[in-house]
């Protein structure tokens, strides 16, 4: 890609590093310019020195927390008001390992604010934004704990399983308003994630771990195919194709006006 070519602007949360800090790079790289949005400003800083002399994209920085109603609203007003912002990449979000019982219901509430509620209110705030234009991107950092929630904290696995669900509604809502809708389930992927979550990935075994790289790339290869949900690891579309089939499957008999004869007082 060129660098003189220019799709829009991508602003991608939780940038600094990691999987944000690989969007924006393979963002660059397709001719995005970037609206880099975390708390660590210098991290920040530092990552958009490197992409404007790299790759020769205009990069704007935005130290912002995401678990504040002030760093919400912040950003919310950039994506209200920035008409040159043509992609949203929800990717700030932070995890837990230990079960329920064992976990501060403070860092709880604060990890449904982050991972539910910001990402919630940047996706409204840009997609009138994308209507209005008939054209748009939103990618959602999801995981494979949205559909394997036993593996972690199920606080985790529920806001995950909300940003799933939450997409495929989006899907529904805007795929004919010319707003593409992507959700991504990555599964263990080597960040820092885990450390904050209180796993070391050194702890996991090697064969699962999917390097932050390999998994950015594997996403876009996704969104190029026009997947609605891409799990990197996945070897065969058919099996989530299957898996989803089987969920539509159910809608006629979701609601009826009687309970099930199985559930009947005999």
């Amino acid at each position: 890609m060129s660098p003189t070519s220019n799709k829009g602007t991508a602003l991608i949360t939780g940038a600094s590093s990691g999987i944000g800090a690989i969007y924006a790079d393979r963002l660059a790289r397709r001719g995005y310019d970037l609206i880099l949005v975390a708390r660590n400003r210098e991290r920040l800083d530092n990552l958009a020195a490197r992409l404007t002399t790299d790759k020769g994209r205009a990069v704007e920085v935005v130290a912002a927390d995401l678990g504040t109603d002030g760093g919400i609203a912040r950003v919310e007003e950039i994506l209200r008001t920035d008409a040159s912002i043509s992609m949203l990449v929800n990717n700030a979000g932070v995890g837990a390992s230990a079960p329920l019982l064992q976990s501060d219901p403070a860092k709880m509430h604060a990890m449904i604010m982050l991972n539910v509620v910001a990402l919630t209110r940047l996706t409204e705030a840009a997609a009138p934004q994308f209507v209005e234009r008939s054209s748009g991107t939103i990618i959602n950092i999801s995981s494979i704990v949205a559909i394997s929630p036993e593996l972690l904290n199920g606080v985790y696995g529920g806001t995950k399983a909300f940003v799933l669900a939450f997409s495929q509604s989006l899907h529904h809502e805007l795929a004919t308003k010319g707003v593409r809708v992507q959700v991504v389930l990555p599964g263990a992927t080597s960040t820092e994630f885990w450390d904050i979550a209180g796993l070391p990935v050194s702890n996991l075994p090697e064969a699962i771990v999917m390097s932050a790289a390999d998994m950015v790339d594997a996403a876009l290869a996704g969104l190029d195919q026009d997947e609605l949900v891409t799990i990197p690891s996945l070897p065969d579309i058919a099996d989530w194709n299957a898996f989803d089939a089987a969920r539509r499957a159910l809608g006629p008999n979701l609601s009826h006006r009687r309970p099930a004869q199985r559930l009947l007082a005999s």
